[in-house]
């Protein structure tokens, strides 16, 4: 089928911001060679945005059409022929989205417009989020994106199901056209109602395992309830008989009877034990008498020693701190003596300071009055330099320009050149004798030379004569009056009479721009900076501190001090400072050698005094309690009457061990725990009974022998009709796989023909070689030498060719279907070399003889042999090369 596409525009899309026209496009071959970042990949795009993607779609692919940065509806148009019938389209994405395609019958917009074109174009609706070119039919695998051609691929289903429909009669099999899809399709149907895409139960199937599943559970339940009755019976029994037996235990008296005697013999145990705890305490309270009046005893014994110890400490402290004392008041009394003494260095110093500072800024003062001196001075000279540079800036300034003066002497020989000229045709006429009867233009003439520069009359007498000299005298005598006009303009322009005034002006300018430089020189000389007197260099730095100067700065000079001697005076004073301040120093140090020398001294004297009066205290302290005057008589005492208390502590503790209070109390509490316990489990028997009772009276009456048999036909029943199902589905499943199976037997008998169609394309490429097919038509191996070689082993150069190679052969095998079929080519052979590029270039040529190509490429080298309708971008006129 033929497809053309003969003009399409862009609008809002990805780059192009502003529309994009594309005309002229011819049925062959079409070449757009344009360099990188031109936009050809994006062209590629908005066809198949045109052709395949759904107007009102808002996939991520769609919303990359959008310009960065902007909210616009990206559009695209483009008018093509399909099988010679002209055919227009448009389309707007996101924003006002819209579809209209116009044909022979007319306008069709929305879902139905888009419904006619991939009826047109044998294309499915694309539903995929980034494009799905398997969905677009033939131009699909025909329309080759950058890199799309790298490796060799299957075509895509709706490519496959044409071929193969085509070839039936070939092969002589349904299994692969039209005819297999409508068998499969009634199977599928069938296999759809019981089985998952991915084989999974569904439908039927589940539907009847679920009814079987739940009449098996219902069967289980109506099971276990009549089990539960038959073991309610029998638990029933059991129960009642294990309440007779435990109240024959509760009626014996045997635990009652033990336990009145364990509780008389429990009030004898803890009658002793109460007599042990007292001579307990007896005999502590008398440990404890004790041990305060031993301690009391040794805290005085302590007492004593320590007072006496701190005395003795006490008196050698205070004589050590005696003699420490005595130094430190020498070493005080030279510290006083050094202090004066620095006292009177530090004023006598400062003194000294204090002149040298005031001579020197007596000298100071004297050099800024000299310094102002000299200011004035070349403030005067500056005065008559600057005088004198304003004279000849001005005559400076009368200076003629170099190009006027060349223009006045240019002029000056023009007006001799036109002299000349006139004077070589000038007419002259000699007068002698008497003149009176002549006139000469009317006016008497007189006798001498005359020179005529115009026609004049003569009269003689009666008669009268014309004179005309040349016009080459005329016309000359015009160029001088000319040349002569001009001189003197220039002259008045420049204010001189001549020529030689004009010159002398210039030289007396030239003088006066030596002079200027010569005065800058001086100027600068006379204005240098004075760091005395705070002054910057320049003349209006001059000329701004004069005018500043204070009326007061000439007053009479003071006595110029001897800065020297006064220098010296300030050395020795610093010195007699220096060494005043060595010998403060060291008193000081030795008076603080003194002080850390008494101070340990004078904080271990207080502390001693502290010992010794808090020792004196504890022992008066001690003495002065009333038990102290007895206190060994008190000891004795109560050592006696300890050894009499442990022997009668000695008799309760026998007494005590002979009945163990806790051994009855165990025994008491275990005959407890019985009664308690057969209570308990009288009132849970009691409780089972009782429950027991009431589930025979619910349950008997209901039938549940009935229920049950009931439940169990129900769920044979159930389980029949799910092995049926069962049956049914697994029939369909092996019927479905038996046709996939036989479909890809067959479809090896598709190789064939396939392989035959494209061994004289891809005999061109690789000579000799045979071409192995995998069951989906991708090109998946190659035989040469005797030698298998996968195509994913070959260079990415033969795959690429082998890959445009396969295209253009299912391309011719569409077209005999009478599928639309149309190639473009962005950027492809990016890795043949050159002999294979000329080959496939001359491939692509024969077959754009039978299909329109378009080609997009950046390389022109490449590609400018090529003959071809020629595109440039923006451009709508081609160029047929």
């Amino acid at each position: 089928m033929s497809f053309v596409i003969r003009r399409f525009s862009v609008n809002g899309f990805r780059k192009f911001r502003t529309p994009l026209v594309v005309d002229g496009l011819t049925n062959g071959l079409n070449i757009i060679i344009e360099p990188n970042e031109t936009g050809k990949s994006t062209v590629l795009d908005a066809l198949r945005a045109a052709f395949f993607v759904r107007y009102n779609a808002s996939t991520q692919l769609v919303k990359s059409y959008v310009p960065h940065g902007e909210a616009i509806g990206p559009e695209v148009s483009a008018d093509f022929e399909l099988n010679h019938v002209a055919w227009s389209l448009r389309k707007q994405f996101l924003k006002s989205k819209a579809i209209e395609l116009t044909g022979p019958q007319g306008r069709t917009q929305g879902e139905e417009a888009e419904v006619q074109l991939n009826t047109l174009l044998g294309s499915v609706r694309d539903t995929s989020r980034n494009g799905d070119t398997a969905t677009h039919g033939a131009l699909g695998l025909l329309w080759v994106a950058q890199t799309e051609a790298l490796a060799v691929s299957a075509p895509g289903q709706i490519v496959r199901d044409s071929i193969t429909s085509m070839l039936e009669a070939e092969v002589g099999a349904i299994m692969g056209g039209e005819s297999y899809q409508k068998v499969r399709k009634r199977i599928d149907t069938q296999y759809d109602l019981y089985w998952t895409p991915t084989g999974q139960k569904r439908g039927r199937q589940t539907e009847a395992l679920a009814h079987a599943e739940a009449t098996q559970t219902a069967a289980q339940k109506a099971e276990e309830r009549l089990t539960q009755l038959e073991h309610s019976f029998t638990a029933l029994e059991t129960t009642r008989t294990q309440l007779k037996v435990l109240q024959r235990e509760m009626a014996d008296t045997t635990d009652s009877q033990t336990r009145k005697d364990l509780l008389t013999e429990l009030e004898t145990a803890r009658a002793a034990a109460q007599i042990l705890t007292t001579r307990k305490a007896e005999l502590d309270t008398l440990h404890a008498r004790l041990s305060t009046l031993e301690d009391l005893q040794q805290r005085h014994t302590a007492a004593v020693t320590a007072q006496t110890n701190a005395n003795a400490r006490l008196a050698e402290t205070r004589a050590r701190h005696a003699l420490v004392a005595e130094a430190r008041a020498t070493a005080n009394q030279k510290a006083q003596t050094a202090r004066t003494a620095c006292e009177q260095a530090r004023t006598a110093r400062q003194a000294a300071q204090t002149a040298l500072r005031m001579g020197e800024e007596l000298t100071r003062h004297n050099q800024r009055r000299t310094a102002i001196q000299a200011a004035c001075t070349r403030h005067d000279t500056l005065v008559d330099l600057e005088r004198a540079l304003h004279t000849a800036q001005a005559q400076a300034r009368t200076a003629i320009p170099a190009t006027q003066l060349a223009a006045l002497e240019g002029l000056e020989r023009a007006v001799a050149e036109a002299q000349a000229i006139a004077k070589a045709g000038e007419t002259r006429i000699t007068l002698s004798g008497t003149t009176t009867d002549i006139t000469i233009d009317g006016a008497p003439a007189q006798p001498g030379e005359l020179t005529l520069t115009h026609p004049t009359w003569v009269r003689l007498g009666q008669a009268e004569i014309l004179i005309s000299p040349p016009a080459t005298a005329t016309h000359a005598q015009t160029e001088l009056a000319a040349a002569r006009t001009k001189r003197q303009q220039a002259l008045d322009d420049l204010g001189v009479p001549d020529s030689a005034a004009a010159r002398a002006r210039n030289e007396a300018a030239h003088d006066a721009s030596t002079t200027l430089r010569m005065l800058a020189v001086q100027i600068t000389a006379a204005t240098p900076a004075d760091e005395r007197i705070s002054l910057a260099a320049g003349p209006e730095a001059l000329k701004l501190f004069v005018r500043e100067l204070d009326a007061t700065w000439n007053s009479t000079p003071d006595t110029q001090p001897n800065i020297p001697a006064l220098t010296t005076a300030r050395d020795e004073a610093e010195t007699a400072y220096a060494r005043a301040e060595g010998t403060l120093a060291s008193a000081l140090e030795a008076l603080r050698r003194a002080d850390d020398d008494a101070l340990p001294l004078a904080s271990a004297e207080a502390a001693t005094t502290s010992d010794v009066k808090h020792a004196t205290q504890t022992v008066e302290s001690i003495e002065a309690r009333p038990e102290w005057p007895e206190l060994t008589e008190t000891l004795r005492r109560l050592r006696h009457d300890i050894t009499q208390a442990a022997v009668t502590l000695e008799q309760a503790t026998r007494n005590a061990a002979t009945h163990d209070t806790a051994a009855i109390t165990r025994r008491i509490e275990a005959i407890e725990a019985r009664a308690k316990s057969a209570a308990e489990a009288r009132t849970r028997l009691e409780t089972d009974i009782a429950r027991l009772e009431g589930i025979i009276e619910t349950e008997g009456g209901q039938g549940l022998a009935e229920r049950a048999a009931t439940a169990r036909e129900e769920a044979q029943t159930a389980q029949i009709k799910l092995n049926q199902v069962t049956a049914e589905a697994d029939m369909l499943k092996l019927l479905r796989d038996t046709l996939e199976t036989a479909r890809n037997e067959t479809s090896a008998k598709f190789v064939g023909p396939v392989a035959r169609r494209m061994q004289p394309y891809i005999g061109r490429l690789l000579p000799g070689c045979d071409l192995g097919f995998s069951e989906d038509l991708a090109l998946e191996k190659i035989t040469r030498a005797g030698s298998d070689e996968v195509c994913t082993s070959l260079s990415r150069g033969t795959q690429e060719q082998l890959a445009l190679l396969t295209r253009i052969a299912f391309a011719d095998m569409l077209q005999e279907q009478g599928k639309p079929v149309s190639l473009i080519l962005d950027d492809p052979l990016v890795y043949s070399d050159d002999t294979r590029l000329d080959l496939m270039t001359d491939i692509i040529t024969e077959a754009a003889t039978r299909m329109q190509v378009i080609l997009l490429t950046c390389r022109d080298r490449a590609f400018r042999h090529v003959a071809g309708n020629r595109i440039i971008l923006g451009q709508s006129s081609p160029q047929t090369a």
